[in-house]
């Protein structure tokens, strides 16, 4: 990357790590310095939370307010009934507009953290929802203004549709109309807000293409792409994924604590980078604790949880899940802030087995997996080796809260209540 920015914007995109390319560097630079400009990302309502895998495009729309630009979040809610087939083996299950919607309300929550809507300043964020222009389109009319600007030849030739051609699985008509409707909303976008700037995972480049040649077409707009990579960790696992799945933004799917945990995790190659992309520390700082070596690679580790965990859920969470770390690994306690599984009389009856309960407490998948853990020694009860798979949990084994271990970093509090 030579290209020198004069932009704040593109000059932290690049000097933070996010970007991976942009159709027009010179050109949108020039947009960006000529004053405030809006820009968006969309977000398919596919489930209740976005996880640790769309964080990067939120930081990026955080950035992109901070540098004196509009952020426009953009909900899903009409492209969702489609799905996108990029990169993907199979089509996605169809969601009902109910389920969308439910699912568009929970995703809502995440971006106030990182966002500002409420402030009267001309660049407050806006949040919109493609379903408002996209549910009431009419198919012949769309057909004939908007589909006659697509060659299906260069369709085909996008990387995202040719990979799961090539590999012979099906691309229903129904998802091959998925990036018509994303170029119609960058489209709508300019012509309703003036929005100049579409950013995304490098998977998202087809899309955002097809979006700025419409826009061109239709209305002789210059507007611009810009991507960021796709993370993946030092180990070669993909962002946003853990050993017990997602790691979900909102709270009520993963909790402050086991949010901090995550990030506490993170290997020692992945510090300095994720300091970079997930925190706004000075990069001369990320990349001093970064280089960190030894043990004291730990506290950085600390740091870049305490900071990522502050922007998301406040900073008394994060200290909280600090304070509760320190007293599950380094004084052999309990901690207040563990995930917390309450099982009533009723549930446990005459006894309930220790499997089953470790199940239940998101230690493990199955019974399958929670009796080879047990097996192998890597189960602990109030921090002692378990190793009767058949032990049976009553409520006066209950009459004060149990701690389960799963390996060193994995931990859960039984009660009754």
């Amino acid at each position: 990357m030579t290209y020198h920015p004069k932009s704040d914007f593109i000059a932290t995109m690049i000097e933070r790590g996010f970007l991976a390319d942009c159709t027009d560097y010179q050109g949108l630079d020039e947009a960006l310095i000529s004053g405030c400009k809006p820009a968006y990302i969309g977000f398919d309502a596919t489930a209740k939370s976005l996880h640790v895998g769309s964080l990067i495009q939120i930081m990026m729309l955080r950035w992109f307010q901070k540098t004196g630009h509009q952020p426009i979040t953009l909900m899903g809610g009409g492209t969702t009934k489609v799905g996108d087939p990029s990169f993907r083996a199979d089509e996605r299950p169809l969601l009902g507009p109910e389920q969308i919607d439910e699912n568009i309300a929970g995703i809502k929550k995440v971006f106030s953290a990182y966002i500002d809507y409420d402030s009267d300043a001309e660049n407050k964020a806006l949040m919109l929802n493609n379903a408002e222009w996209l549910d009431g389109l009419n198919y012949l009319d769309f057909l004939r203004d908007i589909g006659r600007h697509f060659s299906v030849n260069r369709m085909l030739a996008f990387e995202s549709v040719k990979s799961r051609l090539d590999r012979e699985q099906s691309l229903s008509f129904l998802e091959f109309n998925y990036m018509i409707l994303q170029a119609y909303d960058f489209l709508e976008l300019n012509r309703r807000y003036g929005c100049v700037l579409q950013m995304g995972g490098s998977d998202q480049w087809g899309n955002i293409v097809n979006g700025i040649d419409l826009t061109r077409r239709v209305l002789d707009h210059e507007i611009y792409g810009l991507t960021s990579p796709l993370l993946t960790t030092s180990d070669g696992k993909k962002m946003g994924k853990s050993q017990d799945g997602a790691v979900w933004l909102n709270a009520e799917m993963r909790s402050p604590y086991e949010f901090w945990q995550f990030w506490r995790n993170t290997t020692d190659a992945d510090v300095g980078r994720f300091l970079k992309l997930y925190t706004e520390l000075p990069v001369d700082e990320c990349e001093r604790l970064g280089a960190l070596q030894g043990s004291e690679i730990n506290e950085a580790k600390i740091r870049l949880a305490n900071e990522v965990t502050t922007l998301l859920h406040g900073i008394e969470a994060a200290a909280n899940a600090e304070a509760t770390a320190r007293e599950v690994f380094e004084k052999g306690g309990v901690g207040d802030d563990l995930p917390t599984l309450t099982l009533s009389a009723d549930e446990l009856g005459d006894g309930m087995s220790i499997v089953q309960v470790i199940v239940k407490s998101g230690l493990a998948k199955s019974g399958k997996e929670a009796k080879r853990l047990i097996a192998e020694n890597g189960a602990k009860l109030d921090d002692a080796p378990l190793t009767d798979a058949g032990l049976m949990i009553d409520a006066g084994a209950l009459s004060s809260p149990i701690k389960l271990s799963a390996g060193k970093k994995r931990h859960a509090l039984v009660q009754l209540g």
